[in-house]
């Protein structure tokens, strides 16, 4: 049944609307479901040379020092290295978990794990986690403001199933190719990829075969949407599984004769490869004029793994800091953040703590888009633009919550690598501490806590907690101040459509964002034959930030099926730009 909230979603496809039409409408061909189409049609952006493009590569389990950049010497990276020389390097970036479905939410949505919707891995305590209706993504913020959105590669939310909440398309993807489910993704050669809602069978690959490699697939769809949507304003969330093990290419390139193990040479491949997919990202940019106008961002989910036998140590995965994936430490949640735009960007290095949070805030301020104010992340564009004062964080939040333990990453704990832990940096101070089992809400004196200076001493081998006690419960309090049992309750933000009684219908759109919306008109389309009325005012001059505005209509149904739906759009003006946001609801 399909959702009665479809906030810049998937599926139904709501036309443009032309200047003279009525704000109730009649439409034989009024907007149904369909599970190969993407998100619902909202007018693009005006192209012109002041609309910035973005680009957000995220790679999987890529170790902070596993790039030339940040002092690798076995792997090859020249051009990430490249892009490092000319853009700006964050020292200091991290992701929120140490672990990828709670990273890759709080990147999406930019909430940390305190208040995210997804705070574990699949195979946690808590199962698959899956976006709800209530989760905004940096791509629904874009789409409101007629970008074109796509995501390539991995998502790893929700059910393999199209036309739900966690489904890309549903979050604000119009495009969407790779893999859906989380466990789906650590297949290099699948039988299938999904493609928006149509699962798509790759038969060369059934039966265990491998004849047809997944990172070619989705590097050739990433290539394609550049050249699609050149000549207007895209996002584009690139998410490889390299490196994630298992450790499979197609061939170990450069690697072949190191006398390494096997894992060893094809990891190196991988994080090669993943090089190599951004180069040809950046080659593209730049034959078709536009690399000039474009922020590509380049990051990673969390630090290195030690799946498969592959050896982080050989490579000093995780260079001068402590710990892997699913570690607390530094090494399993400091990650690589490079950015890059020529003549745009500065070049440089930031030793600003920046948690992947900030992304949706920046993102949505670089493009001038409305978003909501109540999320964890702060923007990051006065730096980008190489003015002005970017504000800082008073502490950043970590969680981890995660059944599975490595050998070296458990080792590094201490034998704790099953308990659940959190960690919290502020200025240069960093606690972490271990629960004496999955219990959060054991008393404090029942864990193990930790303290360290990260200016003195990056790799945290010197404990300060029996120093340093009043800051160290100082940090353990904002760690409880910054966890919510549930994922905290949001301001309303956005379009929302609901049947309020047997023939009404409610829609409410609702301005969380920093600036005052103006010019505002509700439009509800309605199948062929219905009679629709509204009850109140479809207009609205002016809707102040925090407020609401709602619009009633009534509906004489002349049939309804399982499939009929109606469909609301809101356009309002957001700093002089028109934005858009659609929902819909059955009224069966």
């Amino acid at each position: 049944m399909p959702s009665r909230r479809r906030f810049l979603t998937a599926a139904a496809a709501v036309p443009a609307v032309a200047a003279g039409s009525v704000a109730c409408e009649a439409d034989d061909a009024a907007p149904r479901p369909s599970e190969a189409s993407g998100a619902p049609a909202v007018p693009a952006a005006q192209a012109g040379a002041d609309r910035l493009n973005f680009v957000v590569i995220l790679a999987d389990d890529l170790g902070y020092g596993e790039l030339g950049s940040y002092g690798q010497r076995l792997i090859r990276t020249p051009r990430l290295d490249a892009l490092a020389a000319e853009g700006l390097r964050f020292t200091d970036a991290y992701a929120t978990a140490p672990v990828c479905a709670p990273s890759r939410c709080s990147l999406l949505t930019g909430l940390h794990g305190g208040h995210a919707t997804v705070r574990e891995n699949p195979w946690g305590p808590g199962g698959q986690g899956a976006l709800t209706e209530r989760d905004f993504t940096f791509a629904e913020a874009l789409r409101a403001l007629g970008y074109r959105t796509g995501l390539i590669g991995k998502w790893g939310f929700g059910r393999e199933r199209p036309d739900q909440p966690s489904h890309p398309n549903s979050r604000g993807f119009e495009e969407f190719y790779g893999y859906l489910g989380h466990r789906h993704a650590h297949d290099y050669y699948p039988a299938y990829l999904w493609h928006n809602g149509t699962r798509q069978e790759i038969p060369a690959n059934r039966g265990g075969a491998r004849e047809v490699y997944a990172p070619d697939l989705i590097e050739e769809r990433a290539l394609a949407f550049l050249d699609a949507h050149r000549a207007e304003p895209f996002l584009l969330h690139l998410t490889p599984t390299a490196p994630h093990a298992p450790s499979q290419v197609p061939d170990e390139g450069e690697y072949a004769d190191r006398p390494w193990p096997g894992p060893d040479r094809r990891h190196a491949a991988q994080v090669t490869s993943f090089d190599t997919l951004v180069g040809k990202v950046v080659d593209r940019l730049t034959d078709l004029g536009i690399a000039h106008r474009t922020l590509v961002l380049v990051t990673s989910d969390n630090g290195p793994h030690e799946e498969g036998g592959t050896d982080p140590e050989r490579f000093d995965a995780s260079g001068p800091l402590r710990g892997y994936k699913r570690n607390l430490y530094e090494g399993g949640i400091r990650v690589p953040l490079i950015a890059w735009s020529p003549r745009r960007v500065p070049s440089g290095t930031t030793d600003r703590p920046t948690p992947l949070t900030d992304v949706l805030p920046t993102l949505a301020d670089l493009a001038g888009a409305p978003a909501p104010t109540d999320v964890d992340g702060l923007s990051l564009a006065p730096l980008l633009r190489g003015s002005g004062h970017v504000a800082r964080h008073d502490h950043l939040y970590f969680y981890r919550h995660h059944s599975g333990v490595t050998p070296r990453a458990d080792a590094v704990d201490h034998g704790r690598g099953r308990r659940l832990a959190e960690a919290l940096r502020r200025g240069d101070l960093k606690a972490v501490r271990f629960a004496p089992g999955g219990d959060r809400t054991a008393p404090d004196d029942q864990w193990d806590v930790e303290l360290y200076d990260l200016a003195r001493d990056p790799g945290e081998r010197h404990d300060l907690a029996a120093a340093r006690p009043a800051r160290t419960a100082a940090l353990v309090r904002l760690m409880r101040q910054s966890w919510a049992p549930t994922p905290r309750p949001r301001e309303p933000f956005g379009l929302t459509l609901d049947v309020t009684g047997r023939f009404t219908v409610t829609a409410t759109l609702a301005n969380g964002s920093a600036r005052p919306w103006t010019a505002l008109r509700l439009i509800l389309r309605a199948p062929g034959g219905w009679h629709v009325r509204a009850l109140d005012p479809v207009t609205a001059p002016r809707l102040a930030v925090g407020e609401r505005i709602t619009v009633r209509w009534q509906f004489t149904p002349a049939r309804v099926t399982s499939d009929t739906t109606l469909a609301c759009r809101a356009t309002a003006h957001h700093a002089g730009e028109e934005v858009t946001y659609t929902a819909r609801t059955t009224p069966g």
